[in-house]
Formats: C-alpha cells, sequence, structure tokens
C-alpha cells in the first residue's frame, strides 16, 4: 500500500544506488543515482568572476546615471523653492516633463520586447510585486489622474497668463501614470536576463524619475502648508515671525471664476495621494532594477491571501480608531487658527488623543514580540530584495519623525516659557520614538519569519492499494482525517515506514482483512491525542492574537497617515520649537522631515497588511 496526499507524496527521500528488481509481493523499488557536483576548476572560477564584472560596472554605471539626474533635479528644485534669480517653475516641470517622456519611450520598449517574446519562459520574483500592492498603487493612480485633470482644468481657466508647460506637464504626467500603472502590473515581478545593460539604465532612470515627481509633490504641498501655517502663527501670538506667502497666484483672471477655486483648492487635498503614488512606484521599481541578471532559486512559493476570519476584534478597535481620527482632524482643521484660545484646545484634543492611541500601539507591540520570544521557530534568511527593501525603508522613514521628537524634547527642556499644551507635546513626542521602534521590531521579524507550511483546514490522506499487476484502485474505506500534519510527523500515523517506502503492517489480503476487521472497532482516544489537541489549540490561540494585533496595527498606521498628510501638523503650530530653534531654522527641519514621517505610516501599513496575510 502506498499513502498520498494532498500535501505532497509522505515517504522518505529516494535511496540512492542502481535501480533494483522486482521485491516479494508485487512491490517495486525505483532507486535514483545521485552525484553531488564536481567542484569548480580555477579556470571557471575565473571565467565566472570575468562575466560578473561587466554586470557590476552596469550597476554602479546606472546608479550614478541616476543620482546625476537626481541630483539636478534637486538643484532645481531648491532653485525655485528660494526664488533663484533667473528660475523659476518653468524650468522644474520641463526638466520633469523630458524625464517622463523618456521613461514613456522605454517603457513602450520593454513592453513590445516582451510581448513579442511571450512564448519563451522567464523567470519570476515571487516576492515583488504583490497584488495587494498593486491594488493600492492602482487606487493612488487613480486619484492622481484626478488631479492631473484639475490642473488641466485650472491651466485651461488662467491659460491667458499661465506657461504653457503648466498644461503640459499635467497632460504628460497623466499618460506617463496609465503606461506606468500598466507596466507594473505586468511586469513588477520579471527577472530580466537580456538587454541588462540598457534595462539597467532604462529602470534607474524610472526610478530616480518618480522619486523627483515624489519629490516635487512633497515641496508644492509643503509650500502650501507653509502659507497656511503663517497665517494661523499670528492667532497663537507670535507678531515677531514675518509673513511672506508664497503663493504664486496667476497675474489675471479665470475664465470660470467657480471652477478655478475648486480646482485650485481639491489640488492640495489630492497631493498626499500623488506623493504616496510616486514613493510606492519608485520602490517597486527599484525591485525590479536590484533583480536584473539575478539567479533564482526555484523554491516552492506559498500564496498569500487575506482571509478576515480570526481578525475582528483588532479590526474593530482598528476601526473605532480610524473614525476617531477623522473626526479630531477635522475638529482640528476647523478650530486652528480661529483665535488663540481656540487653537491651544485643538493642540490639547490632538495630543491626548495621539497619546492614547500611541500607547495601545505600544502595548500590542510588546505583547507580539513576547509571543514570538516564546515561539520557536526560526527565521526565513534567504536572498530577498523586496523584503530587504521593505526593513531599511522602515528604519529610514522612521528617522523622519524622530528627528521632529527630538527636536520637540529639546525645545521643552531649553524653553524659557512653557505654554499649557506643550507639556502634552513630551510624552507624545517620547511616545513617538518608541512606537516605531517597537513596531520596526514586529514588522521586520514577521515579514523575516519562515511561512506556515499548512494551515488549519483538515487534510484528507487517501490510502492506495498496489496490486501485483502495478494498478491503483482507491479503497474509499481506508480514509484517516487529520487536523494538519502535526500527527504524522510525530510518528502517529497507523502506517509502517519499511525502508523508503510506506508499507501497511501486514502485507496482501491478510492485512486488508485486518484493517476491515478494525474499521468496526472504536478508538480510544489516546494521551499523545489529547497533547497534540492542546498544542494546537495554544498555537492557534497564539496565532489569533498575532493577526489581531497586526490588523489593529494596520488600521492605527493609516489613521495616523490622515493627520499630517491633510494639514494637522502640531509641530508647525505649537510655536514653541520656533521660538527655540528660529522660525526658518525649524521650518526647514520639518519640511524636510514630515515626508519621511508621513512615508512611514503608509509603508508601515502596507508591511503590516503583508503580516496580516502571512501570519
Amino acid at each position: 500500500m502506498a499513502v498520498e496526499g494532498r500535501e505532497g507524496s509522505l515517504g522518505g527521500s529516494p535511496a540512492r544506488g542502481k535501480k533494483s528488481g522486482a521485491q516479494k509481493g508485487g512491490w517495486e523499488l525505483e532507486q535514483v543515482a545521485a552525484e553531488g557536483p564536481a567542484p569548480p576548476s580555477p579556470r571557471g572560477s575565473r571565467l565566472a568572476l570575468l562575466r560578473k564584472t561587466p554586470e557590476k560596472n552596469a550597476e554602479i554605471l546606472s546608479s550614478q546615471y541616476g543620482l546625476h539626474l537626481f541630483l539636478a533635479g534637486l538643484l532645481l528644485m531648491f532653485a525655485w523653492a528660494v526664488h533663484a534669480k533667473g528660475f523659476s517653475q518653468s524650468a522644474v516641470l520641463s526638466y520633469l516633463t523630458t524625464l517622463m517622456l523618456l521613461q514613456i519611450l522605454w517603457m513602450a520598449w520593454y513592453i513590445c520586447r516582451r510581448y513579442a517574446h511571450q512564448r519563451l519562459i522567464q523567470d519570476k520574483d515571487t516576492h515583488a510585486g504583490a497584488r495587494w500592492l498593486k491594488c493600492a498603487i492602482t487606487l493612488f493612480a487613480a486619484i492622481t489622474l484626478i488631479m492631473d485633470s484639475f490642473k488641466i482644468g485650472y491651466f485651461v481657466g488662467y491659460s491667458d497668463c499661465l506657461s504653457v508647460t503648466e498644461g503640459i506637464f499635467p497632460a504628460t504626467h497623466a499618460v506617463h501614470t496609465l503606461l506606468q500603472v500598466y507596466f507594473l502590473w505586468s511586469h513588477a515581478k520579471d527577472i530580466i536576463q537580456s538587454f541588462k545593460m540598457l534595462e539597467r539604465f532604462g529602470v534607474i532612470h524610472s526610478v530616480f524619475t518618480n522619486l523627483l515627481l515624489w519629490t516635487n509633490g512633497v515641496l508644492t504641498e509643503s509650500k502650501h502648508q507653509l502659507n497656511e501655517h503663517k497665517e494661523r502663527l499670528i492667532t497663537l501670538g507670535f507678531g515677531n515671525i514675518t509673513l511672506e506667502l508664497d503663493d504664486h497666484e496667476p497675474q489675471c483672471n479665470c475664465t470660470t471664476t467657480v471652477l478655478c477655486s475648486i480646482f485650485s483648492q481639491g489640488i492640495y487635498y489630492l497631493y498626499p495621494f500623488n506623493i504616496e503614488y510616486h514613493i510606492m512606484a519608485s520602490t517597486m521599481l527599484y525591485v525590479l532594477w536590484k533583480n536584473i541578471g539575478r539567479k533564482v532559486e526555484h523554491l516552492q512559493q506559498h500564496k498569500i491571501t487575506f482571509k478576515f476570519q480570526g481578525k475582528t476584534l483588532g479590526a474593530i478597535l482598528g476601526l473605532i480608531v480610524f473614525t476617531t481620527t477623522i473626526a479630531i482632524v477635522v475638529v482640528y482643521l476647523f478650530q486652528i487658527g480661529r483665535s488663540k484660545i481656540k487653537s491651544e484646545i485643538a493642540l490639547i484634543m490632538f495630543y491626548l488623543y495621539s497619546i492614547a492611541v500611541l500607547t495601545m500601539m505600544c502595548a500590542a507591540g510588546i505583547v507580539a514580540l513576547l509571543i514570538y520570544r516564546l515561539e520557536e521557530k526560526s527565521l526565513d534568511v534567504s536572498k530577498n530584495p523586496a523584503r530587504k527593501l521593505d526593513a531599511d525603508l522602515l528604519v529610514g522613514a522612521a528617522s523622519g519623525s524622530w528627528l521632529l521628537s527630538w527636536g520637540s524634547i529639546l525645545a521643552i527642556i531649553c524653553a524659557d516659557s512653557h505654554p499649557a499644551y506643550t507639556w502634552y507635546n513630551l510624552p507624545f513626542s517620547i511616545l513617538v520614538i518608541f512606537e516605531k521602534y517597537i513596531q520596526n521590531l514586529f514588522i521586520i521579524e514577521s515579514i523575516h519569519r519562515e511561512h506556515e507550511k499548512v494551515n488549519d483546514d483538515i487534510k484528507t490522506i487517501r490510502i492506495l492499494t498496489v496490486s501485483n499487476g502495478n494498478t491503483l484502485s482507491p479503497a474509499p474505506s481506508y480514509k484517516e482525517i487529520y487536523n494538519g500534519i502535526d500527527g504524522i510527523q510525530n510518528g502517529e500515523s497507523p502506517y509502517m515506514f519499511n525502508g523508503n517506502n510506506i508499507l501497511p503492517e501486514n502485507s496482501g489480503s491478510d492485512a486488508l482483512d485486518e484493517d476491515k476487521s478494525q474499521g468496526n472497532t472504536p478508538v480510544t482516544p489516546s494521551t499523545s491525542d489529547f497533547s497534540l489537541y492542546s498544542k494546537n489549540s495554544s498555537v492557534n490561540n497564539k496565532r489569533n492574537i498575532l493577526k489581531n494585533i497586526a490588523a489593529f496595527l494596520f488600521l492605527c498606521n493609516l489613521s495616523l497617515w490622515i493627520p499630517p498628510a491633510f494639514g494637522c501638523r502640531p509641530e508647525y503650530d505649537n510655536g514653541l520649537e520656533e521660538m527655540v530653534f528660529g522660525f526658518e531654522p525649524w521650518i526647514t527641519v520639518v519640511n524636510l522631515a514630515m515626508p519621511f514621517s508621513i512615508f512611514y505610516r503608509m509603508h508601515s501599513a502596507a508591511s503590516l497588511f503583508e503580516v496580516i496575510c502571512k501570519t
């Protein structure tokens, strides 16, 4: 008899040696000879190194090319931001439009070449370009297209006094967005093995083009937020700050005043989605660049699916936090800047709410880490560019909010006077540091833990009899149902393992008669069965706790992304840091660090969604 299951054969590994003849009772054992690979010769090693040298040079050259593109764009944006003589927004938009057109040409060429060779077997990185990540980037891209349509409408309204580049840029950006989303859906998992030199330059060009578009969005949105911040500071009593609003209102009248006002205001509410779209696209393209020429280990990959089962408590608590956050943001934006008293109340309300949420997130992260310490489970240390990038981005993006938190702590310590609301800023800043520290540990360990081999579904093992004529006939009366596969792995299978084959305790018709007679005998559960059930129950309880923690943290990170993304920024509004460090130095620090802080929350939510699917 032989055992066959849904998870594959339960037998041992094939024995080594020559093929043997027929064995007693009609059983035949095929033995496969296997020899280890011969050690590489010195000449072969030198040839391998010579082949790798051009690939390494191409990687270095392409990365330097991308850095030059990025630095040139940064200097153009800096010159525009500080109103340098001879530089205008048109120069920045012309540069970005040129980069987008070049990327569009490369993506079109790549897609056509891939389509022409679609019958060839292509290597894929199954860890890159997850479906949920593509869905998220598609959602952000759709909102970005709405923003581009608003910009085109705004240009049409003020076409008499606006540069033509302000109309060409959003139109080109819309085409670029559509083609790039299709490219990422179709080719994010590709491992390029041909035209590697050209493809490295094309992919890295795409990476830095998206980074520059992200930087341009951050700069434009920050200038808008700064204008509103300068106006609100007067209500808090900081009258010594010079107000020089940096608004570039057109010097002519709009043909449709109402529509132009809607477009102007709507654009800035859509910028946070555009910013997240470009940073997510650049990370996916960077993984594609790192995978060029990579040798893939063809291992069995586990399909990751999202199931709501077992996450009810965490989802409910997270939704409560999410809805409360929206209410807090609405009240904050309506109260801040109305009067000094209302502004102070809004700041105190925000700090108290944030302290409560961050405390719960810290507690949840600590519980999850304690559960991991109690489990004896190995980590997956195989090479994975996507996973390494996720971990690096978590730590790098967290540095932005850590910089702001330490600035607030030092300002509170060194300030001469302390308004009442500033004392709530101290525990808030400390909790921000600890919460990100704990959450980073939890996420990084979660994405490095080995995937579960089996799920909680019941596995059915079919018993097949082998006759002397080498035919297989199913025996429906011989079925054993196991909850998981632990019992089989612990030696609790009703069959004996004879060498590399699974044999019944008695061969031939005697075994069948004995099995039939035993089929009518009631089975008494043994002590090992109860211990196995207890072990499985404990594991399931731990997994349910981890699922709920991951779901709760996922919704909390989405919630904490909303306030800074839509203008609720106490780092601007409390005024204490500006008194200690000076207005311009602190505003510069905030404008540099805030984009990373906002990105951290969205990237953490994306990583936690992956943890939810894997747990």
